[in-house]
C-alpha cells in the first residue's frame, strides 16, 4: 500500500482557494437527481458518514434534510473550513485517510464524493477504503462513491490541457504515467500543487467491492448538462463525467 500523503498535502494547499476554484460544482442538483435513484434502493434518513468531506459543500444539502452527520477529511486544513462553515450545527468531525478509516458507529448512508477515490493511487488502497468504509455502515444502509471516467481524465490531466475556471487559478495536466494521472493547481493566495489520480475502471471496482464484503448494487453514468444533472443505467466511459457506485454488505 502506497502513502496517501499526496493527498493530504495537495488538499491542505487546496483548502484556501477550494470553494471559490469549484463554486459551479451544484450538490444540490446531484443529490436531486441521485437521492431518489437510492431512495429505490432502500435507503432512509438517518446518520450520515461523509468520507473526504472537504469543506463540507456536500453535506450541507443532508443537514437540511434532516440527517445527522459525521465528517472526515485527510486534510486538517478542509476539517477547519468546513467547522468555520458550520459553526454552531451538531456535526462529528474527524482527521482521517479513508484507506485506514476507523469505526465511528452505523450509518444509514456513507459516501465519498467527488472523486475522491480516484486519490488511493496505490495497489490494495481501494480494497483497504472499500472495507473501511463497509465497516461502517448499517446493515441496511448504503455506501455511495464516484470515480473520473477516463473522458474526465482525459479532458483534465493530458498535458495539453489547462483549465482557467476563474482568470485568478489554473489547473494544468501533466499527463499519466504508470497508471496514475497528474495536474498541477497555481494561482492567487495558493501554493502551487499537485493532484494525483488513477483510473479504476468499473469491473475494477466491482471485483474489489466484492473482494471488500460488498455487494455491487449500481453503476450509474453521471454528466452534466445545460438541462441539469443526467444519471444513467448505462454508463458510458467516453461520454459520463462520473461513475457513481452503489454497493452495501454483503
Amino acid at each position: 500500500m502506497e502513502t496517501t500523503e499526496h493527498a493530504q498535502i495537495a488538499y491542505d494547499a487546496f483548502a484556501p482557494i477550494y470553494d471559490d476554484f469549484n463554486a459551479q460544482n451544484d450538490y444540490e442538483s446531484w443529490f436531486g437527481a441521485l437521492l431518489p435513484r437510492l431512495e429505490r434502493d432502500g435507503l432512509r434518513t438517518g446518520k450520515l458518514l461523509d468520507v473526504a468531506c472537504g469543506t463540507g459543500r456536500a453535506f450541507a444539502p443532508m443537514l437540511r434534510r434532516g440527517w445527522e452527520i459525521t465528517a472526515c477529511d485527510i486534510s486538517p486544513a478542509m476539517i477547519a473550513k468546513a467547522k468555520e462553515k458550520h459553526a454552531g450545527e451538531a456535526i462529528t468531525y474527524d482527521v482521517a485517510d479513508m484507506a485506514r478509516l476507523p469505526v465511528y458507529g452505523e450509518f444509514q448512508l456513507v459516501w465519498a464524493l467527488n472523486d475522491p477515490v480516484n486519490y488511493l493511487v496505490g495497489d490494495g488502497d481501494l480494497q483497504s477504503a472499500l472495507e473501511a468504509m463497509g465497516a461502517n455502515l448499517a446493515p441496511e444502509g448504503l455506501l455511495v462513491f464516484d470515480c473520473n471516467t477516463l473522458m474526465m481524465f482525459r479532458a483534465s490531466f493530458e498535458p495539453e490541457t489547462g483549465l482557467e475556471r476563474d482568470p485568478r487559478w489554473r489547473w494544468e495536466g501533466r499527463g499519466e504515467s504508470g497508471g496514475v494521472y497528474e495536474a498541477d493547481v497555481s494561482g492567487e493566495g495558493v501554493a502551487t500543487h499537485t493532484h494525483k489520480e488513477r483510473h479504476y475502471t468499473v469491473p475494477e471496482v466491482q471485483r474489489t467491492m466484492l473482494n471488500a464484503g460488498l455487494e455491487p448494487v449500481a453503476a450509474l453514468g453521471q454528466r452534466e448538462t445545460e438541462g441539469g444533472v443526467l444519471l444513467a443505467d448505462a454508463w458510458d466511459e467516453g461520454r459520463d463525467h462520473k461513475i457513481i457506485h452503489v454497493a452495501r454488505r454483503s
